[in-house]
């Protein structure tokens, strides 16, 4: 966007103006005066004639730029955001014709994005219902399986966390999401997302000190972690290792996930935070909106999330503390334990209750996701 250009006082319009009034007015006034002969009466009517059509004629060129926006506004009007006012005067109506020119083309960008928003939306709708729709009709003649119950679970499960994240993205929208912010210890948080994830991943978590603390809203931080976890398993190899660490900054707080997958290019890191943005492996089950959730989160908390390092893919949250929050404990050994991959619901709703280490890794899969508002 364009920096506003400053008012030449010379060529205000209000200047123009006046001296066009009193420029044609006196020029005429000389004339019959002195070249025709008139007495004053006649010699001021006839100049005052003279300078109304002299004003007429040079004004209809100073206000072209407002017929020119008149038309544009009624092609905006009819949804056509690509017509653009010539703007060259540095005076008033020069200034109007660029803020117009700035207005047309943010109604422009939002409309696109609008569109595209649509699209994407009907696409990843697409894609599970289509799949339970087969499941439902091999149901209907009489072809049932465990593996096509799994199959209807986990895209009823995709469904529920792509309206969550389009809820979300219309509270981003509508700018009306509130933080309840409180102090408590992180790494309880962290072993609970962990513990949630599905995925066949060595975790790993690190906090240092140990019982370090965040100053946030404990949900919204639990999705944006859940969300990052959830980008690191699907973009990592599998059986890979997903290593969170968390670092207490003065009264703030550095949270980093990383995998061992290829990473992001340096020219995509920026563009992997806008909406509907995935890599090169679209197909592996993400809407595109995880990480587009997570800047808007960070932002909300006063923070910032970037990708960071050379290998893998390291992501890196940064939150601020507060001057009322508790003291950081006295540095001490960092903890540093592995997670195990798969955590049945009733250990991780265990987890959530209680700081007690989690039990080992029980069969059967978690069915607790779908209610989760994570990714």
């Amino acid at each position: 966007m364009s920096l506003p250009r400053p008012l030449d006082p010379v060529r205000s319009i209000k200047l123009k103006l006046g001296l066009l009034v009193v420029g044609a007015t006196g020029a005429a006034l000389i004339f019959f005066r002195y070249q025709i002969g008139w007495l004053p009466p006649r010699t001021a009517i006839a100049a005052l004639v003279i300078a109304l059509v002299t004003t007429q004629l040079l004004a209809h060129g100073m206000t072209k730029p407002l017929r020119q926006m008149t038309a544009a506004a009624r092609a905006m009007a009819e949804g056509d955001y690509s017509r653009r006012v010539r703007a060259t005067s540095r005076d008033e109506v020069g200034e109007l014709a660029l803020a117009f020119n700035r207005m047309a083309a943010d109604l422009g960008a939002a409309d696109q994005q609008r569109r595209e928003l649509i699209a994407n939306v009907s696409h990843e709708l697409r894609t599970p219902i289509t799949a339970l729709r087969a499941v439902l009709e091999n149901a209907v003649d009489g072809v049932t399986g465990e593996d096509a119950l799994k199959t209807a679970l986990g895209q009823t499960e995709r469904l529920g966390r792509l309206v969550t994240e389009l809820l979300d993205l219309s509270r981003i929208d509508a700018g009306v999401q509130p933080l309840h912010r409180e102090t408590f210890e992180i790494e309880p948080l962290l072993r609970e997302a962990v513990a949630e994830t599905q995925a066949d991943a060595r975790f790993t978590v690190e906090v240092s000190p140990a019982g370090a603390l965040a100053f946030a809203d404990r949900e919204r931080l639990h999705q944006v972690v859940a969300n990052l976890l959830d980008n690191a398993v699907r973009h990592g190899p599998a059986g890979g290792e997903v290593r969170v660490l968390a670092t207490a900054e003065g009264t703030g707080l550095a949270i980093e996930v990383a995998d061992d997958g290829p990473g992001i290019a340096p020219a995509e890191r920026e563009r992997v935070f806008e909406r509907f943005t995935r890599g090169e492996r679209a197909g592996n089950g993400g809407t595109g909106l995880g990480l587009a959730i997570a800047r808007w989160v960070a932002e909300l908390h006063g923070g910032r999330i970037a990708v960071v390092g050379d290998t893998g893919c390291r992501i890196r949250l940064e939150l601020p503390g507060s001057g009322a929050a508790e003291p950081v404990p006295a540095p001490g050994p960092a903890t540093r334990t592995p997670c195990p991959a798969t955590t049945s619901p009733r250990e991780a709703a265990g987890s959530a209750r209680s700081p007690r280490p989690a039990a080992p890794p029980a069969p059967g899969r978690d069915r607790s996701a779908s209610s989760r508002s994570d990714r």
